[in-house]
């Protein structure tokens, strides 16, 4: 993996996102409660909805839409929804977010 730099954990709200944008297309960057921190596509498979601008609670994100739960760390839609996510490594490193670049530019385009 090569990891890049792409902030402070500081940068993003808790139980909230941040957008990385990419060559690709667009990648969220969510904080939980918990300080935990996951990037993941930032669009909804379902009607395209931004998930940057939907309910971090736990480990999941709410699709503002159409209420599609995520999960955060494995991309798959919760409950009686279908579909997934992609998901992207990331760490926690000092306080500075890390992401895995080598897995976005391998990702497809959003």
């Amino acid at each position: 993996m090569s990891w890049i730099d792409i902030g402070s954990v500081e940068d993003i709200p808790l139980r909230g996102a941040r957008i990385l944008k990419t060559p690709e297309g667009c990648v969220a960057v969510f904080r939980t409660e918990e300080q935990e921190v996951f990037a993941a596509s930032n669009t909804c498979p379902h009607k395209g909805g931004p998930l940057s601008e939907g309910i971090v609670h736990g480990r999941s994100v709410t699709c503002p839409l159409h209420n599609w739960v995520f999960s955060l760390e494995t991309g798959e839609a919760q409950g009686a929804d279908e579909g997934r996510i992609a998901t992207y490594p990331v760490r926690l490193e000092g306080g500075r977010i890390l992401i895995d670049g080598e897995s976005l530019r391998t990702r497809s385009a959003a």
